[in-house]
């Protein structure tokens, strides 16, 4: 059984009122809560063993270093990666991104090489690349979507050519919740002797990721979006490749020996985590993977399907409401605008009734352009919703048609 009611109560965050309305938070998709033993275990830390990593003989040194390399470990097993070195510690999925454009880039891409990124990507799975493509001269190429902002395979598959040397993609769509089919698009990729990096920033909170399967190259995730502190996040890059690319930055832990004349870097994986890493952050992506495992990623995927459909079969009630991004391959996420009521309206009235949601682009500015329009209201859920949350959004659209009628 699946007790929503039980891990509503594990959110601190969760029991207030903003502006005299029970908080109903829908905008888990730009960060999630976080659950009391996340919070508890942040605190205990910092309370007891705080101590900079890898670089004391202390007590103190060696205990916050073995709890840091113990994080490195459970992140490992979550995502099923083959060797705990091919686990990078970052700031988050941004930093990820660009560590892999800059130091993927150095060494594997050249002028006229092609880099491919989809159109509904973030501007993090963008601007990465744009960036390596002015430094090298390289190619920045767009695989396609249709209306629903579904990806076109096949226009994808043609895109593919001897010159294209990695394809950056979102395993879900940060602004309509889509799920791309990221294995085909690897299996198409490898075939063609492409690099790929996976975002997966809104998917490891929602279901089971494992890279050993996906064969992915690289697999980028934030640790704020699923349950664990900002600042920290993952890059899982396969050991071959890592250990041929050239670190992103310079400074203390990434290197073996330093000289004015030369440098030695540091193996794997410290040759990509430049002075004092979030290890604070790490443990809590730790102790977050530990909560959704005791709830069980499975029963987790399956509630907030659930969740989903309500929702989406709720807000199709409404007239004259339109859904961007619908498709049966989604995760909990909708995207939409009223007729006629801009999304910015709409989101401060909710605002006004407790219910918060996203608007705007949600960094997503070519997603938008490709639907003609100029931002959506996302609402966004996580395990911690329940149907009366979607009942009261349902009730705060209706409010705000009629203060538009």
């Amino acid at each position: 059984m699946f007790d929503v009611e039980k891990i509503k109560k594990d959110f601190p965050i969760l029991d207030q009122e903003i502006y005299g309305k029970k908080l109903v938070y829908l905008d888990s998709a730009a960060t999630t809560q976080k659950p009391k033993q996340v919070i508890n275990e942040v605190s205990k830390f910092y309370s007891s063993l705080n101590s900079n990593i890898h670089r004391g003989v202390h007590y103190l040194s060696i205990k916050s270093t073995e709890e840091y390399e113990k994080s490195r470990d459970t992140v490992c097993k979550f995502i099923n990666a083959k060797h705990t070195e091919e686990i990078i510690f970052t700031k988050g999925t941004t930093e990820a991104v660009n560590l892999t454009a800059y130091s993927f880039g150095e060494r594997f891409v050249n002028e006229g090489d092609e880099i491919l990124v989809a159109k509904t990507e973030h501007h993090s799975n963008i601007v990465p690349w744009q960036m390596l493509c002015y430094r090298k001269n390289a190619v920045l190429k767009v695989i396609p979507a249709d209306e629903n902002g579904e990806l076109k395979i096949n226009e994808y598959k043609k895109l593919l050519n001897p010159k294209t040397k990695l394809v950056a993609v979102a395993h879900i769509a940060n602004s309509t919740g889509v799920i791309n089919p990221i294995k085909e698009i690897i299996d198409a990729a490898h075939n063609n002797g492409t690099y790929v990096l996976i975002d997966g920033a809104q998917a490891v909170q929602h279901k089971q990721v494992d890279v050993q399967s996906l064969d992915c190259d690289f697999y980028a995730f934030s640790g704020h979006k699923m349950f664990a502190e900002t600042g920290i996040g993952v890059l899982y890059g396969k050991k071959e490749i890592l250990e041929d690319i050239p670190p992103y930055q310079g400074g203390g832990d990434m290197i073996k020996t330093v000289s004015f004349e030369k440098t030695e870097y540091a193996d794997l994986p410290y040759k990509f985590e430049a002075g004092t890493s979030n290890y604070v952050g790490a443990i809590s992506i730790a102790k977050a993977i530990e909560y959704m495992q005791s709830v069980g990623l499975d029963e987790i995927e399956i509630y907030e399907k659930k969740l989903l459909k309500y929702a989406t079969d709720k807000l199709l009630s409404i007239d004259k409401i339109k859904i961007y991004g619908q498709t049966e391959k989604k995760i909990s996420a909708i995207s939409f605008l009223l007729n006629g009521i801009h999304h910015y309206d709409t989101g401060m009235i909710l605002d006004k009734l407790g219910i918060a949601v996203r608007t705007g682009t949600h960094c997503a500015e070519p997603t938008m352009k490709h639907f003609g329009i100029d931002g959506t209201v996302r609402a966004s859920f996580a395990m911690y919703n329940t149907k009366e949350d979607i009942d009261k959004l349902y009730e705060g659209l209706m409010r705000v048609k009629k203060m538009f009628a």
